[in-house]
């Protein structure tokens, strides 16, 4: 060999190793990756649950400088999300457009095409990845099949990402090939670099929440997520993006065991994330948007989630390094409203009004006034003419507010209300728990008592979907409120098998699953509830009510006769003793349990039918601690 040509042999070999820099967690370099900076823009979407209507909402806005009142506009809406994304597509670089699960259940949409309207919906933006969430798997795999089939028929083809499922031999999914396969994870280019993207669903929560095929199961969050990021990172890939589906708190315990995760795109605690300032607004973040974390070798990561039902866009922007590492990381959580604005009432705002509350609108640099897309409107036209000709019937009237809350308390399910600060922030609910919760149980049993006398019922908190605000009450708002598939189901269980139960759903909530859903809420039977202290002794003080309206203490050696839903019989959402009660201690009624909803309200009396809360002395939940 000459000279020359081993000169020019080591001058390479020096070029090549001067290029490769430094690799964040020691990720061995790829010569086809360009090593620069790059700016990232993630717009992301999670747990829209069939929402694809707009909604009427209140907020509190300006009407002059010296005065903010409630003022009702247009929330939310599918086509208004293909909008908002689509302008700011234009306005960006390197734009990821990301849905971090639960596109299914919770709306009539679901209930009369089983995603079909949802999936079309989401064609309208062509998400770069779809993660699966919990909900995904209400009608078991056939459900996560259905789904895909709908978002594969059209053009986007969007990729269907969960790393931790493993699809059995009896699900439809099983050994499903790409385009047509939930991936562990898609890699994404950019400016001629490469992002990769994970997801992630909660596991013990899908496993015993929803109604996956027996033996499909789904691996620990944390284990798997390692495993994809060091298999990303044996390629070089070194801006790594995970779409989750285990709620916030969850994503920032997360991040804490991990190494080499950057950005948390989150779902399924349907946390508000945003700067204090909402709070005039008349709604109260959970925490900042973006949350700044730290992984396991303190490097910084980005955490965002997107509150719930297409009702904030997120708008996160992210700036890499060369190697990868984060540089910055800030954003807005657009709050996505009409410009059709009025006053409650008869008072007519006036012009200047107007102006000032378009102008405290454009200085919030959070809600962002956004006419709806077109093309997705027309789409949903045949849709919504469906649902309406089915939900509009008006079935009865409330006075009052009705609000969500899952648990009681401050600091676990603050901000699930779609009625803001008035729910998230009563003093009732905080104290007891969410009113139409405590009416659906009450529901059950009413139902209950008419088909086999019943003593008392079991709901889960989680079970039951959406606020009633005051006003009429529709078709489609029973099956809103109550959108599973489930029937009603007599269990003969005795007194010590009922706080079994009950404790093991507390235990849901506090122990590692840190499933809000769990929390249960009956008809006819109260207690107070300490989290502070040992599983089997939180709840003290169980009573039971007579047939006069009273209260006595519940015999735990009695058997009493229990009305539930048929997914609870079963032992899912952390109600593993129920599952215990078979033969002939369990009776399935077979009667659809958001027709017992209506047959409850056909049930009130006089012709006016007038749903209202229930008396503070009947809520499940008199006296609730939390832990500190």
């Amino acid at each position: 060999m000459s000279l020359k040509t081993k000169v020019l042999i080591l001058s390479l070999a020096a070029l090549i190793a001067g290029c490769g820099g430094s690799n964040k967690g020691g990720r061995p370099a790829d010569s086809g990756l360009v090593s620069e900076s790059i700016d990232l823009t993630l717009l992301h979407i999670n747990d829209h649950h069939s929402h694809l209507d707009a909604e009427n909402s209140t907020f509190l806005l300006a009407t002059s400088a010296d005065n903010r009142e409630a003022i009702n506009v247009e929330r939310g809406g599918f086509p208004r999300i293909t909008a908002a994304i689509k302008e700011l597509e234009k306005g960006s670089q390197n734009v990821i457009k990301i849905h971090s699960g639960d596109a299914s259940t919770g709306d009539l949409y679901y209930t009369l095409n089983e995603g079909k309207a949802d999936a079309d919906l989401m064609n309208t933006v062509c998400f770069d990845t779809f993660n699966l969430g919990n909900h995904e798997f209400d009608n078991t795999d056939v459900g996560v099949k259905k789904l895909m089939d709908f978002l594969h028929a059209g053009i986007c083809k969007t990729p269907i990402l969960s790393a931790n499922v493993r699809f059995g031999p009896s699900s439809p999914m099983y050994r499903a090939v790409a385009p047509n396969a939930v991936r562990p994870s898609v890699v994404i280019e950019r400016s001629g670099q490469k992002i990769g993207v994970i997801g992630l669903i909660v596991a013990g929560k899908t496993k015993h929440s929803s109604s996956p095929n027996p033996d499909t199961v789904f691996l620990d969050e944390v284990a798997t997520a390692q495993a994809e990021i060091d298999r990303m990172q044996a390629q070089g890939i070194n801006k790594i993006i995970i779409s989750s589906h285990i709620g916030y708190e969850a994503d920032k315990a997360l991040v804490k065991k991990l190494s080499g995760v950057d950005v948390v795109v989150g779902a399924d605690s349907h946390t508000l994330l945003g700067p204090e300032t909402l709070k005039k607004y008349g709604i109260s973040p959970e925490g900042p948007y973006p949350t700044q974390g730290t992984d396991k070798d303190g490097k910084p990561v980005c955490i965002v989630q997107a509150w719930q039902y297409g009702y904030v866009l997120g708008d996160v922007q992210v700036s890499f390094d060369k190697n990868g590492e984060v540089t910055h990381c800030s954003g807005t959580p657009w709050v996505l409203i009409g410009d059709d604005f009025s006053r409650p009432g008869a008072i007519a705002l006036t012009s200047d009004e107007m102006a000032s509350i378009r102008a405290d609108i454009a200085a919030s640099k959070l809600l962002r006034i956004t006419i709806p897309d077109a093309t997705a409107t027309a789409l949903l036209a045949p849709y919504k003419k469906q649902k309406e000709a089915m939900g509009s019937a008006v079935v009865a009237t409330t006075n009052d507010n009705l609000c969500l809350r899952r648990v009681p308390g401050s600091k676990r399910d603050a901000s699930r209300s779609s009625l803001g600060d008035f729910c998230n922030k009563k003093e009732t609910v905080n104290a007891h728990g969410g009113d139409i919760q405590q009416i659906i149980a009450e529901v059950f049993l009413q139902q209950g008592k008419t088909y086999f006398n019943a003593d008392i019922s079991i709901q889960n908190g989680g079970g039951v979907r959406v606020d009633i605000p005051r006003g009429k009450v529709t078709i489609q708002d029973v099956y809103t409120v109550l959108p599973f598939k489930n029937t009603l189901v007599q269990l003969n269980a005795t007194g010590f098998e009922i706080k079994a139960a009950l404790e093991d759903a507390v235990e849901g909530v506090v122990g590692p699953a840190l499933n809000t859903g769990c929390y249960p809420y009956t008809g006819g039977l109260r207690w107070n509830l300490d989290l502070n202290k040992l599983k089997g002794a939180r709840l003290s003080k169980l009573e039971i009510r007579t047939a006069e309206g009273t209260y006595q203490p519940f015999d735990l050696n009695k058997t009493y006769k229990v009305a539930t839903i048929s997914f609870l019989a079963d032992g899912n959402d952390s109600y593993t003793s129920l599952k215990n009660i078979v033969g002939e201690r369990r009776v399935d009624v077979g009667l659809d349990y958001a027709e017992a909803f209506l047959q409850y309200i056909k049930r009130l009396p006089g012709s006016n039918k007038v749903l209202t809360r229930l008396p503070v002395k009947d809520y499940s939940t008199q006296v609730f601690i939390d832990t500190p």
